[in-house]
C-alpha cells in the first residue's frame, strides 16, 4: 500500500438533481517518495483531488487515507502549495516562513526556528530579501516564499496544485527546476497537479491523466534520467515520442467536435476596402511588403530622462503572411503591437499599412487581446454586430447578420449565439472575441497573447480555432506570444525580440511546415523540433535580462 491511497473516492457537490458531480470511482496509489504528476485541464477535478489529499474536502464516497488511516482534515504531515500565493501580507518573507515553523514546531527553540527559517529561504533563493514584505516581490518570489513555508514543516507528502501557472513562462520554468532539484534533496513524496505537458514530463516518475468525467485516465511512467535538462529533452527521442503521445491522448479525450456550419459568407465589401479598379491597378504591388515596420522607435518620458523601451525596428512583412512575435516579459513586445494598432503614439518611424501609414485605431486593423473585453450584458451575436454594423454599412441586414453567424459557426459557437458573455467560460469569450475580429475583414490581425489566460487544453483547441478561420481569410496578422510552441505553430516566420530596454529584432525564423497544421500533425514532423530548439536557444541566450554582446545586424535581418 502507498503512503496515500484513494479507494473507489467520488466527490460531488449540491443535492439530489442540483448535485454536480465532480470526481468517479478514484483508486489511487501515491507511492512512498515518488514524484506524481496528474494533468488535467479545466473542470476535470484536479483540485478537488488535491484538497482531498489535503484534509480540505471529504469525498461523498469511498476513503482516502495516509499511511493507512482516514485523512479527517489538515496536517502538518502534508504540506500544500496553491497556485494563489497566500501570504501574510504584514509579514516579511522570514516572517511568513517562521509562522509556519512556529504553528508546527512551537517548542523548538528560538535559535533553532531561525536556522530552520534561514536554511529553506536560501534553498529558495531568497536570502537577499528575507526583510521584503510581500508587496516588494515578484510573483516568481512570492511562489518561493510559498514554497520555502511548505518545506519549513518538514511534510511527508508535498501537494503542489498548479503552483506555477500564475508565473510567466521563464519564471515558471526556473521554479519547476527549483521544486525537482528540492524533491531530490529532501526524498519527498510530490503530487503535482498541472495543465503543462512538458512540466509534467521534465517532474513526474509518473504522469495519471485526469479525465473530463472525474475518471482516472491513461497512466504514462516516465523513463528520463534524471535530472533532466529542458535543452537536451529537445534532442531526447524518448521525451519526443511520450510528448506525442501524452498530448495525442489528452487532445484526443479532451477536444470534442469542431466547428462546424452550413452558413456561407455573403459578398458584401467592408467600409475599409479598397476599389476593384484601385486593387486591380495595385496587383504586383501591394503584396509585396505590404505592411512595413521603419525605424520604429518608443521612447517614454522619465523623471531620470527618456527611456527608450523599442529602438530601431525594422520589419517587412508581406500580405496574407502569419508573423509570431516572442521575447521575454518586457521587451516590448505588446508596445510593438499596440503602435501597429494605433493605440500607442510611434515615437520615432512610421509603419505603413497597404501604402499608407498607421494613424490611429481603425476598424481595418482587428485586435484581439488576452482579455476579449466583452460587453457581459450583450449576447455573442450582439457583441461581434458593434463591429459588423460599422464595417458594413451598405450591406442588408440580413447579410450582416450572415457574416456574424459564420464566424460565430466557425469558432464553434453555433449553438451558443444568444448566450450572454457574462454566462461563458474566458474560452468562450476569447471565441467571440477572435470571431468579432474576422467578422471586421481587418486589412491587419493583430493578437496580444489571445490564449495567455487559458489552461493548455482550451489554448490547444483555440489555437487550431484560429488556424482554420485564418486559412479560409489569409488575413495578415501578428501574434504577441511567450509560448514556444504557439510561435511555430501559427507562424510563417518567428520574429524573436531581445531583451528591454532598447529592444529590437534579435532574429528571425523561417518557419517551412506545412499547411494547415495541427498540434498532432507537428509533433510527428522531423524539422518541427529543429525549429524549436532555434527559438528556445535564442530565449536561453537573453535569460536574465541578458543583453547582446552586440547589436543584431537588424536590418539585414529584418529584409530576409
Amino acid at each position: 500500500m502507498g503512503i496515500l491511497n484513494f479507494e473507489n473516492v467520488s466527490k460531488s457537490f449540491g443535492q439530489g438533481t442540483h448535485a454536480s458531480h465532480v470526481l468517479k470511482d478514484i483508486d489511487l496509489e501515491v507511492r512512498e517518495g515518488e514524484f506524481l504528476v496528474l494533468l488535467g485541464f479545466s473542470g476535470t477535478g484536479k483540485t478537488t483531488l488535491i484538497n482531498l489529499m489535503a484534509g480540505l474536502e471529504q469525498p461523498s464516497k469511498g476513503q482516502v487515507t495516509f499511511k493507512g488511516k482516514p485523512i479527517d482534515g489538515p496536517g502538518p504531515e502534508r504540506g500544500v502549495i496553491f497556485q494563489n500565493y497566500s501570504l501574510m501580507p504584514w509579514l516579511t518573507v522570514e516572517g511568513n516562513v517562521m509562522l509556519a515553523i512556529d504553528t508546527v514546531f512551537p517548542r523548538m527553540p528560538k535559535a533553532e526556528k531561525a536556522a530552520k527559517a534561514a536554511h529553506y529561504i536560501k534553498m529558495v533563493g531568497l536570502s537577499h530579501a528575507v526583510a521584503r514584505r510581500p508587496a516588494e516581490l515578484s510573483g516568481g518570489m512570492r511562489q518561493r516564499v510559498n514554497v520555502a513555508r511548505a518545506l519549513a514543516m518538514k511534510p511527508e507528502v508535498l501537494l503542489l496544485d498548479e503552483p506555477l501557472s500564475a508565473l510567466d513562462a521563464l519564471t515558471r520554468a526556473n521554479l519547476a527546476d527549483e521544486i525537482e532539484h528540492i524533491w531530490s534533496e529532501e526524498k519527498q513524496t510530490c503530487v503535482l497537479i498541472t495543465n503543462d505537458v512538458d512540466e509534467a514530463i521534465l517532474l513526474a516518475d509518473r504522469i495519471i491523466a485526469l479525465t473530463p468525467d472525474g475518471t482516472l485516465g491513461e497512466e504514462f511512467p516516465v523513463t528520463l534520467p534524471r535530472p533532466r535538462d529542458r535543452g537536451a529533452m529537445n534532442h531526447d527521442e524518448t521525451f519526443k515520442a511520450l510528448r506525442a503521445k501524452v498530448t495525442t491522448y489528452l487532445m484526443d479525450i479532451g477536444i470534442e467536435a469542431r466547428a462546424e456550419g452550413s452558413r456561407l459568407l455573403p459578398d458584401v465589401t467592408p467600409i475599409h476596402g479598397v476599389p476593384t479598379a484601385v486593387a486591380k491597378a495595385q496587383e504586383g504591388l501591394i503584396d509585396e511588403r505590404f505592411l512595413t515596420f521603419e525605424q520604429l522607435h518608443k521612447i517614454y518620458p522619465t523623471p531620470k530622462g527618456p527611456l527608450t523601451v523599442v529602438e530601431d525596428f525594422n520589419l517587412k512583412v508581406d500580405r496574407g503572411e502569419f508573423i509570431s512575435l516572442i521575447g521575454h516579459s518586457g521587451c516590448g513586445k505588446s508596445t510593438v503591437l499596440t503602435m501597429a494598432a494605433g493605440l500607442n503614439d510611434i515615437s520615432k518611424g512610421v509603419i505603413k499599412l497597404d501604402g499608407r501609414g498607421v494613424m490611429g485605431a481603425d476598424p481595418e486593423r482587428a485586435v484581439v487581446f488576452q482579455s476579449p473585453n466583452l460587453f457581459p450584458w450583450l449576447t455573442a451575436k450582439e457583441n461581434v454586430a458593434i463591429g459588423v454594423d460599422k464595417v458594413y454599412p451598405k450591406a442588408s441586414q440580413a447579410e450582416r447578420q450572415d457574416v456574424i453567424e459564420y464566424y460565430l459557426e466557425r469558432v464553434g459557437l453555433g449553438d451558443s449565439m444568444d448566450k450572454p458573455a457574462s454566462d461563458m467560460s474566458n474560452g468562450m469569450r476569447q471565441r467571440v472575441g477572435i470571431a468579432r475580429a474576422f467578422a471586421l475583414s481587418p486589412k491587419l490581425l493583430l493578437l496580444d497573447e489571445p490564449f495567455g489566460m487559458l489552461d493548455s487544453l482550451t489554448r490547444w483547441e483555440l489555437q487550431e480555432v484560429l488556424m482554420e478561420v485564418w486559412s479560409r481569410t489569409k488575413v495578415t496578422a501578428i501574434c504577441v506570444t511567450h509560448d514556444v510552441d504557439e510561435a511555430i505553430m501559427l507562424a510563417d516566420r518567428v520574429v524573436m525580440m531581445t531583451n528591454g530596454p532598447q529592444a529590437t529584432i534579435g532574429k528571425i525564423v523561417n518557419v517551412d511546415l506545412p499547411r494547415p497544421r495541427s498540434r498532432k500533425a507537428l509533433l510527428e514532423h522531423p524539422d518541427y523540433y529543429n525549429y524549436r530548439e532555434q527559438v528556445l536557444n535564442f530565449l536561453e541566450e537573453y535569460e536574465h535580462g541578458a543583453k547582446p554582446k552586440s547589436k543584431p545586424a537588424q536590418a539585414a535581418i529584418a529584409a530576409e
